[in-house]
């Protein structure tokens, strides 16, 4: 009996040992669960603090304040330097070269003398046809003394009216070969003259293209040297045909249009004129214009032949409003838009209207005032309303200069999705 009932206690104690055992495996997913719905409930209030702005930190920005200012709107072009009278000195009659009187690259006045023709076959030449007009005269002076002789002859009924007809045609006869001799003496003289070669305007010569000693003559279309005028002196440049309406404007009001060049890599101003002409008509291979300037070139910084960088004014905009360009955001329906900078260190989105634009600076003609604050670096992070914080202080208006090179344009046609260069 006894050795039956020793189980008992046994069964029972494993019984209580499971018990335990089950409990703990309870209480042990029971805390996982408690822990996943405690990490979500974190994560969830995470994710709506950091939707607030609480949790991540603003975005930097750097600002530049709008400010006014006249802007000169140019067009810009490329341009030759090109004398206003250039001359190449020719022989108007053959004859051996004996002395050439200018140095290379000589100034001289118009009428200076510059080179001289052995005049010798030509004095010669005066001589002979003096010679002639005094002979063929005499003979003149006889057959009109014989023309009177006959004429009283004839009111006599002494001579018949065809020798009196004949002595007047022989006197027509003579004067006409006096005429000729004249002439010819007066064209032998003029070629004497042309033995003198003068300057016609005042200028610089150039290199000497024949030596004294060499034969000249009219033939050969080299010249002696060539004579350019610096002082004053015209740069032509051309425009594109869709910007002749623009130069037309300030020409109908008989405004004097300024007109500035450069050198060739457009960082020094060369000189300051005016716009003399356009051309008539338009290149139908280039679709462009010519046009004329006039400089007074005092101290010769222009060349002929020299390229140059041209601007010429056509306006000036009063009281424009400039931004930076990096400032004008757009997109793709066209609009331009800027992100104003507020008090509460927050940015707003502002659709903007914009004018000429080049380089650096951006005209807006509508939307945006002077004095405000826009962003210039940082706007790929931003949205409307969002806040900020300054990497650097905004930019007086003073520390935004805007010179005229900075806004030259190619076109005065204002745009709002593209700047014009």
């Amino acid at each position: 009996m006894h050795d039956s009932a020793s189980p008992g206690p046994y069964k029972k104690y494993m019984h209580i040992i499971q018990s335990k055992h089950l409990h703990r495996k309870k209480s042990f997913w029971l805390s996982i669960l408690i822990l996943v719905i405690l990490a979500f409930f974190l994560f969830k209030l995470g994710f709506l603090h950091g939707k607030k702005g609480k949790l991540s930190p603003p975005a930097r920005v750097v600002v530049a304040t709008a400010y006014e200012k006249d802007v000169p709107i140019y067009l810009n072009a490329l341009g030759g330097v090109t004398p206003t009278y250039s001359v190449t000195l020719i022989t108007q009659i053959d004859g051996l070269l004996t002395q050439v009187l200018f140095r290379e690259g000589q100034m001289v006045k118009k009428g200076d003398l510059l080179a001289v023709i052995d005049d010798r076959p030509y004095q010669a030449q005066l001589i002979q046809y003096n010679g002639q007009l005094e002979r063929d005269q005499a003979l003149l002076d006889n057959a009109r003394i014989d023309l009177k002789r006959y004429e009283t002859l004839w009111k006599q009924n002494s001579v018949s009216q065809q020798v009196l007809a004949t002595q007047r045609a022989l006197v027509k006869q003579d004067e006409g070969t006096v005429q000729i001799d004249a002439g010819l003496i007066e064209a032998t003289k003029l070629n004497i003259q042309y033995c003198y070669i003068t300057s016609p305007i005042d200028g610089r010569v150039g290199l000497r293209l024949v030596d004294p000693g060499n034969f000249v003559q009219t033939s050969n279309t080299t010249g002696i040297a060539v004579l350019n005028t610096l002082n004053p002196i015209t740069v032509i440049f051309t425009i594109p045909e869709d910007n002749i309406d623009d130069v037309l404007q300030a020409a109908y009001t008989d405004k004097t249009m300024t007109v500035e060049v450069y050198d060739r890599q457009q960082k020094t101003l060369l000189n300051t004129g005016k716009l003399l002409t356009m051309d008539n008509q338009v290149d139908p291979t280039t679709g462009t214009v010519k046009l004329r300037a006039q400089f007074q070139n005092d101290q010769n910084q222009l060349f002929p032949d020299q390229f140059v960088n041209v601007r010429l004014l056509i306006k000036t905009i009063k009281n424009a409003t400039l931004v930076p360009t990096a400032a004008v955001q757009f997109i793709p329906q066209g609009n331009s838009y800027v992100y104003v900078f507020n008090k509460d260190q927050t940015v707003t989105t502002r659709v903007v209207k914009l004018g000429v634009t080049s380089g650096d600076y951006t005209i807006i003609t509508s939307g945006l005032k002077a004095g405000e604050s826009v962003v210039t670096e940082g706007a790929d992070k931003l949205t409307d309303g969002a806040t900020v914080m300054l990497a650097k202080s905004p930019a007086p208006s003073s520390a935004l200069p805007a010179t005229p090179q900075s806004l030259s344009t190619a076109s005065v046609k204002e745009s709002n999705a593209k700047s014009i260069t």
